[in-house]
């Protein structure tokens, strides 16, 4: 049996998308056992996946959290150590293990946080990029390679696509709210995600601008689609105000901003398209082949694999892919949006890697 572990906290999203790697490593490794750690508000993402043995859930501000985790995995040997966190602690924590082979971010001799040339590809984008940030920063910038496809190189591994389980356990409840709302009553539904959390605003478009896009759809179709709203804990006014504006002009449904995280992706499984930003509903709707119409102004859309499921609309601004909280998002048009979401929503799902 080959041991694997694989630490991965952060954020919710890239938790996710990294299960893409899973088919490929059992496919080069048949006796693969793999454990991971992750934060405890990740764990759901990964402890169902039929690939991964055991999850740790791991806190990396607790000091608590960081030694009982050390205690349980240091007296493993682990024939490959897969470092994709460079946090001072989880950094600190790969290199009080014992590995055959430590892939990723860790502890050199000095103290200093470093990451193995191997991953270089992965890392050099990043905050510990050996080349700096502002050459870190334009790298990202000039990538054109999905994460996946980064990840599938760096680790001799084919293409892989993230997967999460449904169980009935989410699927049904998910399904008594769909009856109860009447969410199949009337053409397609369409899952509406505009907002990306408190940090990125430049990632997300206007309550007004998602129900100017909303209506222009629904006007497309003639009328006949409904829209189904997500959102976060901390998005409960911004949805109050989609719910307010969208009155009288389309059909929309708040599923909540307080769904628990299994819970929100059965409700994001029922849609025949999401539209999102570049968010953890992005990556779910991927996981669950739900078509998606994402769009993207910060951030790198190069990124995103979308396996055939979507299409993605990215900012035209010299800003784009900036990481910049403020990024300009103005080219992000009703027009562009709503054309985009028409042409997904007459496609069937892709193709299931």
């Amino acid at each position: 049996m080959r041991e694997l572990l694989i630490i991965k906290t952060a954020a919710l999203g890239d938790v996710l998308r990294t299960t893409s790697i899973l088919p490929g490593l059992r496919q080069r490794f048949p006796d693969l056992r793999v454990t991971w750690v992750t934060a405890p508000g990740a764990v759901d993402l990964v402890h169902n996946h039929p690939q991964v043995a055991e999850v740790v859930a791991l806190d990396p501000k607790s000091a608590e959290d960081l030694a009982r985790a050390e205690a349980r995995l240091k007296p493993r040997a682990w024939d490959w150590l897969l470092s994709f966190d460079d946090e001072e602690p989880l950094c600190s924590l790969a290199s009080a293990l014992s590995a055959k082979k430590l892939s990723g971010a860790y502890r050199d001799s000095k103290g200093s946080r470093a990451y193995t040339s191997d991953v270089g590809p992965w890392f050099d984008m990043g905050l510990l990029s050996v080349h700096g940030k502002q050459r870190a920063d334009q790298m990202k910038i000039e990538n054109r390679l999905s994460h996946p496809a980064i990840f599938a190189a760096m680790l001799g591994i084919s293409i892989g696509k993230p997967l999460l389980p449904e169980s009935q356990a989410h699927a049904q409840p998910a399904a008594r709210f769909a009856r109860d709302q009447g969410l199949f009553s009337n053409g397609p539904l369409i899952g509406l995600n505009t907002g990306a959390g408190g940090r990125w605003h430049s990632k997300t478009i206007s309550p007004a601008r998602t129900v100017e896009l909303a209506a222009a759809i629904a006007h497309q179709l003639e009328q006949r689609a409904t829209f189904l709203l997500f959102g976060g804990p901390g998005e409960l006014e911004r949805n109050a105000e989609i719910v307010s504006l969208a009155r009288g002009r389309v059909r929309l449904v708040d599923a909540g901003c307080d769904n628990p995280l299994l819970d929100f992706a059965s409700r994001v499984s029922l849609c025949q398209l999401l539209i999102t930003s570049d968010s953890l509903a992005l990556h779910i709707a991927l996981a669950r082949n739900v078509r998606v119409m994402a769009f993207f102004a910060p951030t790198s859309a190069a990124e995103i694999e979308t396996y055939d499921l979507g299409e993605k609309v990215v900012s035209t601004s010299p800003d784009c892919c900036s990481y910049r909280a403020d990024a300009d998002t103005s080219s992000l048009t009703t027009e562009r949006l709503c054309a985009a979401a028409l042409r997904q929503l007459a496609l069937p799902v892709g193709r299931i890697a």
